[in-house]
């Protein structure tokens, strides 16, 4: 198991940041750890880090106790918080070769692992230049970079793709994939595409509390055999008759007069929903199809409809 969160607590005086939490992540999962602002996610990410100390409860990462063996976690931990730290007067290489020698890598070790670590992140052509030079998105590698540059077994991704253009989200999201063949990775993010494009598993915190833990397509209800039409009529329509309609599986009112069909998808059966509206003389004002997405589901479980 590489990160056990059993009843984690953490209160600021009066405020409960994060609230009786647990959970574990297995070894090369990539996880996607979401929540609005206030959450509790940066607070978490900052306990298994060893950044600041739970209330309660206890995090382990690889066997190794976040409150009794710090250094040891601190060993098998990468980490690349929100506000990317660096230091824009140093050079890619040398950065990277200091941040090395803090994990107290040294001699050959050192330079192997900075060529390394250069050639995967694809900082080649940039690791001659000073960091304050470099664009967003190589700045992004350079952090990713000093995450990995000791091999570590977990690493833990603070909200990186904030701010990157799309051919920066794309390196960027490409590179975790790359990563994450040989470590456990956690990624916390408010970009939902990015969930769906690197995450095979999402938990979702809200108010100090989980409220989702489960695959990105079973918390998203994705099943291949269905469909989901919205139909919006001029008038109240009684879902008893709604759901009689052949094709049909299940139909819940989204807002006044507006509803959602739940629908077997190989089967149209638009024909028939018109057909309805005709017989019962209802007036039927939009019909469209619209897939459950992530961002749809986030908004449900966080109370921001």
């Amino acid at each position: 198991m590489s990160v056990r969160v059993k009843n984690l607590t953490k209160i600021y005086g009066e405020q409960k940041a994060v609230d009786d939490i647990s959970f574990q992540i297995k070894e090369g999962e990539i996880v996607g750890f979401l929540g609005p602002n206030g959450a509790g996610k940066s607070t978490t990410m900052k306990i298994a880090t060893c950044y600041i100390p739970p209330t309660s409860g206890e995090v382990i990462v690889d066997k190794f106790d976040v409150v009794l063996h710090p250094l040891e976690v601190r060993k098998v931990i990468g980490y690349l918080p929100e506000h990317n730290p660096l230091y824009l007067d140093m050079y890619v290489h040398e950065y990277l070769g200091f941040i090395g020698s803090l994990h107290q890598l040294s001699g050959k070790r050192l330079r192997e692992g900075v060529k390394s670590i250069i050639e995967m992140c694809g900082l080649t052509l940039e690791q001659n230049k000073k960091i304050g030079a470099l664009s967003k998105g190589y700045r992004q590698r350079v952090g990713l970079a000093q995450s990995l540059i000791h091999d570590p077994k977990v690493l833990i991704l603070d909200e990186p793709t904030t701010g990157l253009d799309p051919n920066q989200l794309a390196e960027i999201r490409q590179l975790i994939k790359q990563i994450s063949h040989e470590k456990t990775v956690i990624f916390s993010t408010h970009i939902m595409q990015e969930v769906q494009a690197i995450c095979n598993r999402v938990i979702i915190i809200n108010q100090g509390k989980i409220v989702a833990d489960s695959p990105v397509s079973e918390l998203k209800g994705e099943e291949e055999h269905v469909t989901y039409l919205i139909a919006e009529f001029t008038e109240n329509v009684d879902l008893k008759d709604l759901i009689a309609i052949e094709g049909v599986i299940d139909v819940a009112e989204q807002q006044k007069n507006q509803y959602v069909l739940k629908t077997n998808a190989n089967r149209d059966i638009r024909a028939e929903i018109f057909k309805f509206a005709t017989t019962n003389n209802k007036v039927l004002l939009e019909m469209r199809e619209e897939k459950q997405s992530l961002e749809n589901v986030f908004q449900k479980l966080t109370g921001r409809e």
